[in-house]
């Protein structure tokens, strides 16, 4: 603190107090900032750079009228995440058949704290992936709204549209979203883990019968290849097509671990200790719907970091295999 001649405290020593007071203000509210990143961009490091981008705004902007501060700052990270979704659509990327958003990898324990505010009001990676084909100002509207509950009025300001307009574009994004058949996961993870490792066994058993049996005949499987990996199909559907895909990459020198994806049963598959393929499950009624799988080994790395290193790395351990 710095005082004055009189020994009050002088002005360097109050905007030394208030940017310390804004810097842990911040910080309390962090780890929601990022989920709002997260689901407007579908990407965790977009998402961090987003939240490091909002808080150099607010750091130069300061807080001194501002009222409800989490609100504030849910806004600030909005508009950055808007400008990107925008220059996203200006500058497209070279596009993947089936681009697969971030998710959130956790052990079978269950997510930290901080990925549980990730995964708030999801139904799963299947609902991620459709949010990642909306319009920047649809998903921001959608998302907002629907997802972290600001008004229309508040979110209109953020997309430059009456309170209306809003109301129509997360409309226009509920639709989009039924009409692409998000299905409800099953909620008991114990159920889900049983479809799981009952489809990896008739895969290693080479049974296509028990296979078809474990899918729903309109099932959808999307493989995230990376860049530079043509070749394999990347979006198939129905049961048999997937079931043969299936049986024709079982792995019996591969391990599979199983995890959580995005709050789900899900699997990290290695083979030599390095990972071969994230595979994330939506099991509803007893049946697989959705499978994505990122068979991308940097990027597999990157999200499931925290996994692979927990993983128990003793030889002779009874993994399973697919």
């Amino acid at each position: 603190m710095t005082l004055g001649p009189d020994g009050r405290e002088g002005h360097a020593g109050r905007v030394m107090d208030n940017g310390e007071w804004l810097a842990g203000r911040f910080e309390e509210h962090r780890t929601h900032l990022r989920a709002v990143a997260y689901r407007m961009l579908g990407s965790l490091a977009e998402a961090d750079d987003a939240v490091q981008d909002a808080w150099e705004r607010v750091n130069r902007a300061g807080a001194d009228d501002v009222d409800n501060l989490k609100a504030w700052l849910t806004t600030v990270v909005a508009r950055v995440c808007l400008n990107a979704l925008r220059s996203r659509n200006t500058h497209p990327e070279e596009p993947l058949d089936a681009y697969i958003p971030d998710p959130i990898v956790s052990l079978p324990a269950g997510p930290d704290p901080e990925e549980e505010v990730l995964l708030a009001d999801s139904v799963g990676l299947a609902l991620q992936i459709v949010i990642d084909t909306l319009g920047p100002a649809e998903r921001v509207a959608f998302v907002l709204h629907d997802m972290f509950h600001l008004s229309f009025d508040e979110v209109a300001v953020m997309v430059g549209r009456s309170p209306e307009a809003t109301r129509q574009l997360a409309s226009r994004a509920r639709r989009r979203i039924k009409g692409a058949e998000v299905h409800t996961p099953e909620r008991d993870l114990a159920r889900q883990r049983a479809v799981v490792d009952a489809f990896f066994a008739a895969g290693r058993a080479g049974d296509f019968e028990a296979l078809v049996a474990l899918l729903d005949p309109d099932v959808l499987a999307r493989a995230d290849l990376g860049p530079g990996r043509p070749g394999a199909p990347r979006v198939i559907r129905g049961a048999e097509a997937v079931a043969r895909q299936a049986r024709l990459g079982a792995n019996a020198a591969a391990v599979i671990h199983p995890v959580l994806v995005n709050g789900a049963a899900g699997v990290v598959i290695t083979l030599d200790g390095q990972p071969l393929a994230l595979m994330g499950f939506t099991v509803a009624e007893g049946k697989i719907v959705e499978v994505d799988v990122i068979a991308d080994p940097d990027r597999i790395s990157r999200l499931a970091a925290s996994v692979l290193a927990a993983l128990d790395p003793q030889p002779g351990i009874d993994h399973d295999r697919s």
